[in-house]
């Protein structure tokens, strides 16, 4: 049976998109087979060629209901849905469905205000600091921003995703034939905990190449 992962949030422009993405990639880059779902009916599909992972549409109520149904009956794969922003409902149903639940935020007041209210309405998810900065200065004040006004989540709070340009190459329709090295290496690094989380051993997971042979028609009906 799969495992469902949600990313979710109140806040729009966090990163969730992103973090859907490479989330998969890194996934398909350690062997996990994985689907990308795609819920905000603002953004159009993106092609699956080149990716290490698969890509279903679920826009609408009904598609939803087809893809997760689908992925959960898959045995060993993961679904990752991008939730989308500031559809508080939408995300209620996706907590009450998932395995785990993300809540991307950004260095900013607003962004950390956001995903503490995020973190009291969903007390099972966790909180990733996303597009984090890179800079020493920026991050070292990001950083103290986030224990003076996370500490009480400490214990719920990930690893960050650091800012990177390459990453919104994830997010064209058609991906280059050769992602950079820096993007591969932190996809594979955002998955590699998630994996950790969801305590499921790397080197046990089966190939996305026969993945992708074996059930990629079935997922297209079903989205």
């Amino acid at each position: 049976m799969a495992d469902i992962i949600c990313v979710i949030g109140n806040k729009g422009g966090t990163g969730k998109t992103t973090l859907s993405h490479m989330l998969c990639q890194g996934m398909g880059l350690l062997g996990q087979r994985s689907v990308c779902v795609l819920t905000d009916t603002y953004r159009e599909p993106l092609a699956p060629a080149g990716r290490r992972y698969l890509i279903a549409d679920a826009r609408s109520r009904e598609s939803l209901v087809k893809v997760v149904d689908k992925i959960r009956s898959l045995n060993a794969w993961m679904g990752v849905i991008d939730g989308g922003g500031n559809r508080t409902e939408t995300d209620r149903k996706l907590y009450g469905l998932a395995d785990l639940v993300l809540l991307p935020f950004r260095d900013s007041h607003e962004d950390i205000r956001t995903v503490i209210r995020d973190l009291e309405m969903f007390p099972r998810a966790y909180a990733i600091p996303a597009q984090w900065p890179t800079n020493a200065w920026a991050r070292d004040s990001a950083e103290r921003t986030l224990e003076e006004m996370l500490a009480p989540y400490h214990d719920r709070i990930l690893n960050p995703l650091y800012s990177l340009a390459a990453s919104k190459l994830l997010l064209q329709k058609d991906v280059p034939s050769a992602l950079p090295t820096p993007l591969t290496n932190a996809c594979r690094s955002a998955a590699h905990q998630i994996l950790d989380l969801l305590q499921i051993p790397i080197d046990k997971t089966i190939g996305i190449e026969t993945s992708r042979h074996q059930t990629s028609a079935g997922l297209a009906v079903a989205a």
